[in-house]
Order: structure tokens, then sequence, then C-alpha cells
């Protein structure tokens, strides 16, 4: 690992994720009725309470409005949510404002072309290994696992590892 790399990843005290294609494998099911359907991986919401628990924000920031995803961010404790911003850079300014730290203090995950204006701003532009090639090109790090199974934990982990916090995260477990 880069210093570059782990000096970006301890100053992390934000974590914002994107929804569809990170914290979902980007399958959208959709209804006869019009209800969305989405399926989240239970080890990515365990990471992102770890994550919590030592003391870092986790954040959403997605293009989509859906009643979905505020459930899950109420299952897991998530209180920073923006939804249906296509124009994720200028939503980007207020959640910062909104947790009250800068864009060097935080790192964002995503997947998709649309995402790439908040990589380049925040310190720490992070994406999935199943990505668009360019996202990847333009990541600090990329998870090993695809979005919805798995990348997400692996972010957290790893953040975690860096800022060493990762023992104390996993000592409830293996005591």
């Amino acid at each position: 690992m880069s210093q570059n790399l782990l000096e970006r990843a301890q100053a992390v005290r934000l974590l914002i994720l994107d929804v569809d294609g990170v914290l979902t494998d980007g399958s959208l099911f959709i209804g006869d009725d019009g209800q969305q359907y989405k399926a989240f991986n239970s080890k990515d919401g365990h990471g992102l309470r770890m994550l919590m628990d030592a003391g870092i924000e986790v954040g959403i920031l997605t293009g989509r409005q859906s009643d979905v995803v505020l459930h899950r961010c109420r299952d897991l404790g998530i209180q920073h949510i923006i939804q249906g911003r296509r124009d994720k850079l200028d939503a980007l300014t207020g959640l910062l404002e909104a947790v009250g730290v800068s864009a060097e203090q935080c790192a964002f995950m995503g997947d998709d072309l649309v995402d790439l204006p908040v990589m380049r701003r925040v310190a720490l532009g992070m994406a999935v290994a199943d990505a668009t090639l360019q996202v990847r090109e333009h990541a600090h790090w990329v998870s090993h696992y695809p979005g919805g199974r798995g990348a997400v934990r692996e972010a957290c982990e790893f953040l975690l590892e860096t800022q060493g916090r990762l023992e104390a995260a996993l000592a409830p477990y293996l005591s």
C-alpha cells in the first residue's frame, strides 16, 4: 500500500456510498405496481455498523429515490441520506456541512460515471470491483468484491485497518 493511499484512508471521518451497484448488485426489481425492490448484503451492513461504532460516519448519496433505501438506512442507523440527486457533486456540499467534515476527510464509493465528480473531489475515491473501467481508473482504491457482494464490507475493514481500529472492532467476536 502506498504512503499516499494510507494517508488518505487515515484521514477519513465520513464514508459516503452510492446505492445501486455499490450497496446492491445494481439490479433493479420493479413490480407491476411500480414498487421497487433491492437486495442488500448483510455482511456489508455489519461492516457499516462496525465502522459507525468506531466513530466513522456513513452517508448515502444516490441518484434514485426509493423507500427501500430509507428502510435499509433506518435499520443500519445511517442518518445522512440524500436521494434523487443526479448531480451528486452539488449534493456533496450539503452532506459535508451536515456532518461537519471537509472533502479531505471523506471517502466516496461508487460504480458508474455519475459517481466520478464526487470520487474526484473527496480525499479517497473508492470503487467496487465491477465498476465501469473509467471509475476504476480514477479510484484510489478498488475492492476485490463486486457491488452488493461484499465490496462495502471490504471497504469498511480497509478503513478500520488503516486507522488502527480493525482489531478492536473484531475483538468482541474473537474473544
